[in-house]
């Protein structure tokens, strides 16, 4: 007999837990660029830098925690300097490409 499965029942995904290496997080927000929402990729780096521990990422950054929490909130618009500086505490960088036709 087949069991039936209730979505509340369902464990909640978390996708920090599976954002391990820099090259995970490289990859998820090249995507998250590659969609083109700037709102999603202020959301994305918050997720990465809790992830990594958003009080190390703040330390690293030399942004206050509270402002790192408020810069990378959903539908958040962080000034480009905040980007970059959490990206460099994370261990990545933001890269333009050409694009081919």
């Amino acid at each position: 007999m087949t069991r039936k499965i209730r979505v509340a029942d369902l464990p909640e995904f978390d996708l920090a837990e599976h954002l391990g290496s820099e090259e995970d997080i490289a990859a998820y927000l090249t995507a998250v660029i590659e969609a083109g929402d700037m709102a999603e990729l202020a959301h994305a780096l918050g997720l990465v830098a809790r992830a990594r521990g958003m009080s190390e990422i703040a330390k690293a950054s030399g942004i206050t925690r509270e402002a790192l929490y408020k810069a990378l909130r959903p539908n958040a618009s962080p000034r480009f300097d905040t980007i970059n500086r959490v990206c460099a505490a994370l261990g990545v960088r933001l890269v333009a490409q050409a694009i081919h036709a």
